[in-house]
């Protein structure tokens, strides 16, 4: 299998993964600054043009992080980076979405938008006016997790699973574009830090 890498918080995240789970697997750069993922011999893998992808020995592409993870997990032993049991993988997932839906989405099309939008208005459909708003909904869902994380050691429980590697990817990314932690989420600041702490955070 190969699996087709780039700057950005949605690869990182899957080499955290990757990292965390001591996997190694043939890799290819593509490099989105010149908009390779937008070109014929890329999208023919994977049509939407996103970063990463997984391409497997049949030819069967996995475009989005969450499949390639879990698929990931399953062909090399489940772990509790994912769920070992039936409610944890559930509870991974109830918290991978609460970060992609209040945190990550709003937080990547702030920038897209924004600071980004040279970039991306001649790859997507772009919303200036709205940037504001998104970064605003990133701050707020920031907020949210503050007060839900408390001074627990991860976002899942006990354990360190791929909702860790998501969040901390996004607000890595975050906090280079002019969207850092705010300062009130100290909560938030001090899982980042436990998770910056890991080998895994500079895969």
């Amino acid at each position: 299998m190969k699996f087709y890498n780039s700057i950005g918080p949605n690869p990182k995240m899957v080499r955290m993964y990757m990292a965390e789970r001591g996997l190694s697997i043939d890799t290819q750069e593509v490099d989105i600054m010149a908009a390779e993922n937008r070109g014929d011999e890329y999208t023919k893998r994977n049509p939407r043009g996103q970063i990463p992808c997984l391409e497997l020995d049949d030819g069967t592409v996995l475009a989005e992080i969450t499949a390639i993870c879990e698929y990931l997990d399953e062909i090399n032993g489940t772990s509790a980076l994912v769920g070992t049991t039936p409610l944890a993988r559930a509870i991974t997932r109830m918290w991978m979405r609460r970060a992609d839906l209040y945190v990550c989405e709003p937080l990547a099309n702030g920038f897209r938008f924004a600071e980004g939008l040279p970039m991306f208005e001649s790859r997507m459909l772009c919303r200036p006016e709205a940037a504001d708003g998104l970064k605003a909904m990133a701050a707020n869902g920031l907020a949210w997790f503050d007060a839900n994380l408390g001074e627990g050691a991860w976002l899942a429980g006990k354990d360190f699973t791929i909702a860790d590697c998501l969040l901390f990817a996004f607000l890595e990314f975050g906090a280079s574009v002019g969207q850092p932690i705010p300062a009130e989420c100290t909560n938030v600041q001090a899982w980042y830090d436990r998770v910056a702490a890991r080998p895994s955070a500079s895969a």
